[in-house]
């Protein structure tokens, strides 16, 4: 920061203003009582304050995850469930085709794909950007759609898989067939029964995905210059601004936890009997 011609004077004046010169101890108590009031210090580049970077770009990162994560669910939920009740058919096979390419695919490669087929090849979706959603609603729907893939599909591959698992679990269990010896029809047996105990474990294993879902967002925000933290995080290790990936990783941090919290509140709504456990 000081540049490797600076004095010692310099040295001195940066290293009090930072708060250096201080004890170990110090510094952190400070730093925790900055933070629990909002004061996430400032950007050594550009002198803004990190909090209000920060705030500027987690609408970017929550639109994306939230996309990524409707497309993982619409993609998991059907395949999951027809292939669990069509074992050995060719359902089965493309779903579990799909869910061993997914995983072996790294979301960066997928991304590149995206890009070359949709943008450069059929020209459809623009390759990078996030217009504003006020003034060019289309164009912004539009960028969406790739980021939101490439994190989508990642995320469906695992859902898919667990939820086939946690379906074929669920309907050889003796209360699955005994709802069918009492004369309950398939659909009812499959939709009251089957699915939502099969979810249980689903909802832990999307809880987790959150994880790989922001880690993968500062990879996928980079490729489609989206302008969330993920970006933002990218940018600060190339500036060593230690300031921003500090907030940016206590952002994604604090996101995981969240999430997390609301999958075990959400198992209550699945399972009425976990409420009293």
């Amino acid at each position: 920061m000081a540049g490797p011609n600076a004095t010692d004077e310099q040295l001195a004046a940066l290293n009090h203003q930072y708060g250096l010169d201080q004890p170990l101890w110090t510094q952190y108590f400070i730093w925790l009582k900055n933070v629990f009031s909002g004061n996430l210090g400032t950007s050594f580049i550009n002198g803004f304050p990190v909090g209000k970077l920060i705030l500027q770009r987690i609408p970017a990162t929550v639109e994306l995850a939230l996309a990524a994560a409707i497309i993982g669910l619409l993609i998991s939920f059907p395949l999951g469930i027809i292939s669990a009740l069509k074992p050995g058919s060719f359902i089965d096979f493309f779903t579990t085709l799909f869910s061993a390419l997914s995983f072996a695919v790294p979301s960066f490669w997928l991304a590149i794909l995206l890009i070359l087929l949709f943008s450069l090849h059929f020209k459809l979706l623009p390759p990078s950007g996030r217009p504003v959603f006020s003034e060019d609603p289309v164009g912004h729907l539009k960028s969406l759609i790739m980021p939101a893939l490439t994190l989508g599909i990642a995320m469906a591959a695992k859902l898919t898989r667990y939820l086939r698992s946690s379906m074929l679990d669920v309907l050889n269990q003796d209360y699955t067939r005994t709802a069918r010896a009492k004369g309950l029809s398939e659909s009812t047996v499959v939709i009251r029964h089957a699915i939502r105990n099969a979810l249980i474990p689903v909802v832990t294993v999307f809880g987790l995905q959150v994880g790989d879902l922001l880690s993968g967002a500062i990879i996928v925000e980079s490729i489609f210059a989206w302008p969330g933290v993920g970006r933002l995080t990218i940018q600060a290790i190339g500036w060593r601004d230690y300031s921003i990936l500090q907030a940016s990783v206590m952002f994604i941090v604090l996101a995981f936890l969240m999430v997390n919290l609301l999958t075990d509140l959400t198992y209550g709504l699945i399972n009425p009997r976990i409420r009293y456990d």
